[in-house]
Protein backbone atom coordinates (compact mmCIF):
# COMPACT_ATOMS: atom_id res chain seq x y z
CA UNK A 1 0.00 0.00 0.00
CA UNK A 2 0.93 3.52 -0.70
CA UNK A 3 2.46 5.13 1.89
CA UNK A 4 1.37 8.86 2.89
CA UNK A 5 3.74 11.76 3.10
CA UNK A 6 4.67 13.38 6.32
CA UNK A 7 2.56 17.06 6.99
CA UNK A 8 5.38 19.22 8.65
CA UNK A 9 2.99 22.61 7.67
CA UNK A 10 -0.22 23.31 6.25
CA UNK A 11 -0.88 26.61 4.36
CA UNK A 12 -2.22 28.37 2.29
CA UNK A 13 0.32 31.10 2.47
CA UNK A 14 0.81 33.98 0.20
CA UNK A 15 4.39 33.56 -1.38
CA UNK A 16 5.35 36.66 0.37
CA UNK A 17 4.72 34.41 3.29
CA UNK A 18 7.19 32.25 2.47
CA UNK A 19 10.59 33.15 3.74
CA UNK A 20 13.94 31.40 3.48
CA UNK A 21 17.38 31.30 4.45
CA UNK A 22 20.63 30.06 3.21
CA UNK A 23 23.76 28.73 5.55
CA UNK A 24 26.62 28.10 3.85
CA UNK A 25 27.54 24.99 5.10
CA UNK A 26 27.28 22.11 2.40
CA UNK A 27 25.29 19.17 3.17
CA UNK A 28 28.12 16.40 3.50
CA UNK A 29 27.00 13.14 2.26
CA UNK A 30 28.46 9.27 3.82
CA UNK A 31 30.87 7.72 1.49
CA UNK A 32 27.49 5.23 0.89
CA UNK A 33 25.65 7.84 -0.40
CA UNK A 34 27.74 9.58 -2.96
CA UNK A 35 28.44 6.06 -4.51
CA UNK A 36 24.55 5.73 -4.47
CA UNK A 37 24.35 9.35 -5.98
CA UNK A 38 27.19 8.53 -8.66
CA UNK A 39 24.90 4.92 -9.51
CA UNK A 40 21.86 6.72 -9.91
CA UNK A 41 23.36 9.37 -12.26
CA UNK A 42 24.89 7.12 -14.47
CA UNK A 43 21.61 5.06 -14.73
CA UNK A 44 19.73 8.44 -15.66
CA UNK A 45 22.44 8.84 -18.79
CA UNK A 46 22.36 5.27 -19.95
CA UNK A 47 18.26 5.97 -19.86
CA UNK A 48 19.29 8.70 -23.13
CA UNK A 49 18.88 11.47 -19.81
CA UNK A 50 20.47 15.21 -20.47
CA UNK A 51 20.19 15.50 -16.76
CA UNK A 52 23.41 16.97 -15.26
CA UNK A 53 24.11 16.87 -11.44
CA UNK A 54 24.67 19.81 -10.02
CA UNK A 55 23.89 22.08 -6.26
CA UNK A 56 19.93 22.03 -4.94
CA UNK A 57 18.84 22.68 -1.85
CA UNK A 58 18.40 20.69 1.60
CA UNK A 59 15.69 21.45 4.14
CA UNK A 60 18.12 22.15 8.00
CA UNK A 61 14.80 23.45 9.69
CA UNK A 62 11.38 25.10 9.47
CA UNK A 63 8.87 27.17 11.42
CA UNK A 64 5.25 28.09 11.06
CA UNK A 65 3.62 30.90 12.77
CA UNK A 66 1.48 33.11 12.39
CA UNK A 67 3.74 35.86 9.48
CA UNK A 68 4.16 32.61 7.26
CA UNK A 69 6.81 29.44 6.83
CA UNK A 70 9.67 30.23 7.45
CA UNK A 71 12.47 27.76 6.13
CA UNK A 72 16.67 27.26 6.64
CA UNK A 73 18.22 25.40 3.67
CA UNK A 74 21.71 24.50 2.77
CA UNK A 75 23.36 23.79 -0.47
CA UNK A 76 23.58 19.61 -1.24
CA UNK A 77 24.41 17.82 -4.49
CA UNK A 78 21.52 17.35 -6.58
CA UNK A 79 22.19 13.52 -7.56
CA UNK A 80 21.06 12.65 -3.75
CA UNK A 81 17.81 13.09 -4.22
CA UNK A 82 18.19 9.80 -6.47
CA UNK A 83 19.27 7.54 -3.74
CA UNK A 84 17.15 5.42 -2.96
CA UNK A 85 14.94 5.12 -0.10
CA UNK A 86 16.95 8.50 1.42
CA UNK A 87 16.97 11.47 -0.15
CA UNK A 88 18.84 13.38 2.72
CA UNK A 89 15.70 15.88 2.68
CA UNK A 90 16.10 17.20 -0.68
CA UNK A 91 13.98 20.24 -1.20
CA UNK A 92 11.50 20.03 -4.22
CA UNK A 93 9.01 22.30 -5.28
CA UNK A 94 5.31 20.88 -7.06
CA UNK A 95 3.14 24.07 -8.54
CA UNK A 96 -0.18 22.29 -8.89
CA UNK A 97 -1.94 24.36 -12.10
CA UNK A 98 -5.43 25.28 -12.39
CA UNK A 99 -6.86 26.53 -15.48
CA UNK A 100 -9.48 29.72 -14.08
CA UNK A 101 -12.71 27.44 -14.52
CA UNK A 102 -11.06 24.68 -12.22
CA UNK A 103 -9.63 22.00 -14.50
CA UNK A 104 -6.46 20.73 -13.62
CA UNK A 105 -3.53 20.37 -15.57
CA UNK A 106 -1.93 17.65 -15.58
CA UNK A 107 1.22 15.84 -17.68
CA UNK A 108 3.26 12.37 -18.74
CA UNK A 109 6.49 12.27 -17.60
CA UNK A 110 9.07 11.78 -20.35
CA UNK A 111 10.06 7.94 -20.12
CA UNK A 112 13.75 9.73 -19.31
CA UNK A 113 13.19 12.06 -16.55
CA UNK A 114 14.57 11.17 -13.04
CA UNK A 115 11.14 10.85 -10.67
CA UNK A 116 8.10 9.65 -11.77
CA UNK A 117 9.31 8.83 -15.63
CA UNK A 118 6.20 7.42 -17.75
CA UNK A 119 3.72 8.29 -15.30
CA UNK A 120 0.77 11.11 -15.24
CA UNK A 121 1.89 13.99 -12.45
CA UNK A 122 -0.09 17.30 -11.74
CA UNK A 123 1.23 21.13 -12.86
CA UNK A 124 5.21 21.31 -13.12
CA UNK A 125 7.68 20.62 -10.55
CA UNK A 126 11.38 20.62 -9.65
CA UNK A 127 14.49 21.01 -7.32
CA UNK A 128 14.83 24.19 -5.16
CA UNK A 129 17.96 25.95 -6.98
CA UNK A 130 21.07 26.78 -4.67
CA UNK A 131 20.16 30.29 -3.66
CA UNK A 132 16.59 29.97 -4.33
CA UNK A 133 13.18 29.98 -2.21
CA UNK A 134 10.57 27.68 -2.79
CA UNK A 135 8.13 30.14 -3.36
CA UNK A 136 10.05 31.03 -6.95
CA UNK A 137 10.81 27.42 -7.88
CA UNK A 138 6.69 27.04 -8.27
CA UNK A 139 6.81 30.01 -10.83
CA UNK A 140 10.20 29.11 -12.47
CA UNK A 141 8.86 25.36 -12.83
CA UNK A 142 5.59 26.56 -14.40
CA UNK A 143 7.37 28.89 -16.78
CA UNK A 144 9.94 26.43 -17.96
CA UNK A 145 7.82 23.20 -18.38
CA UNK A 146 4.65 24.61 -19.48
CA UNK A 147 5.73 28.32 -20.59
CA UNK A 148 3.15 29.88 -18.87
CA UNK A 149 2.43 32.43 -15.96
CA UNK A 150 -0.28 32.40 -13.19
CA UNK A 151 -2.71 34.94 -12.76
CA UNK A 152 -2.26 33.82 -8.90
CA UNK A 153 -0.20 31.32 -6.53
CA UNK A 154 -0.26 30.62 -3.00
CA UNK A 155 2.05 28.37 -1.17
CA UNK A 156 0.03 25.04 0.42
CA UNK A 157 2.27 22.35 2.21
CA UNK A 158 5.72 21.07 3.24
CA UNK A 159 5.70 17.68 3.23
CA UNK A 160 8.34 14.59 3.54
CA UNK A 161 7.82 11.94 1.28
CA UNK A 162 8.77 8.42 2.67
CA UNK A 163 12.17 8.32 0.84
CA UNK A 164 13.13 11.42 2.89
CA UNK A 165 12.65 13.67 0.17
CA UNK A 166 10.86 17.05 1.12
CA UNK A 167 8.53 18.70 -1.23
CA UNK A 168 6.97 22.33 -0.83
CA UNK A 169 3.34 22.49 -2.78
CA UNK A 170 2.19 25.30 -4.41
CA UNK A 171 -1.29 25.80 -6.26
CA UNK A 172 -1.52 27.91 -9.44
CA UNK A 173 -4.22 29.61 -11.21
CA UNK A 174 -4.15 30.74 -14.94
CA UNK A 175 -5.85 34.30 -16.48
CA UNK A 176 -9.36 32.50 -18.23
CA UNK A 177 -7.58 32.03 -22.00
CA UNK A 178 -4.40 31.00 -20.67
CA UNK A 179 -4.75 27.29 -20.66
CA UNK A 180 -4.72 27.54 -24.22
CA UNK A 181 -1.10 29.09 -24.13
CA UNK A 182 0.46 25.98 -22.63
CA UNK A 183 3.06 24.42 -24.09
CA UNK A 184 5.21 21.28 -22.68
CA UNK A 185 8.42 20.73 -22.45
CA UNK A 186 10.65 17.99 -23.74
CA UNK A 187 10.50 16.47 -20.05
CA UNK A 188 6.75 15.66 -20.95
CA UNK A 189 5.21 13.89 -23.60
CA UNK A 190 1.45 14.02 -23.18
CA UNK A 191 -0.72 16.74 -21.27
CA UNK A 192 -4.25 16.75 -20.90
CA UNK A 193 -7.08 19.39 -18.87
CA UNK A 194 -8.74 17.24 -16.35
CA UNK A 195 -12.33 18.15 -15.23
CA UNK A 196 -12.33 20.24 -12.21
CA UNK A 197 -14.45 17.41 -10.63
CA UNK A 198 -11.61 15.13 -9.47
CA UNK A 199 -14.12 12.16 -9.84
CA UNK A 200 -14.71 12.24 -13.33
CA UNK A 201 -10.54 12.20 -14.09
CA UNK A 202 -9.38 9.26 -16.42
CA UNK A 203 -7.98 5.72 -14.99
CA UNK A 204 -4.64 6.75 -15.58
CA UNK A 205 -4.80 9.44 -12.24
CA UNK A 206 -4.30 6.21 -10.42
CA UNK A 207 -4.48 6.81 -6.84
CA UNK A 208 -2.01 9.18 -5.17
CA UNK A 209 -2.92 12.65 -7.75
CA UNK A 210 -6.60 12.40 -6.46
CA UNK A 211 -5.97 11.68 -2.88
CA UNK A 212 -3.34 15.22 -3.54
CA UNK A 213 -5.78 17.08 -5.59
CA UNK A 214 -9.06 16.59 -3.01
CA UNK A 215 -6.55 17.45 -0.41
CA UNK A 216 -5.95 20.79 -2.14
CA UNK A 217 -9.14 21.69 -3.06
CA UNK A 218 -10.22 21.33 0.75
Amino acid sequence: RMQAPEILARGPWPLEQVTTRWIEDSFEPSDAKVQAADAAIRELQERGSPSHDGVAARLVNFNCDGDGLHVELQPLRWALRLVPGDASASLAALCVTRAADGRWLAGRRAPWVSSWAGRWALGAGGAVDAGESPADTLVRELREEWAVEPERVRGEALLRLPQDLVMFVGQAWLSAGDEDAVTPDSEHDEFAWWPAEIERWPPEAGEALPLMARWLAE
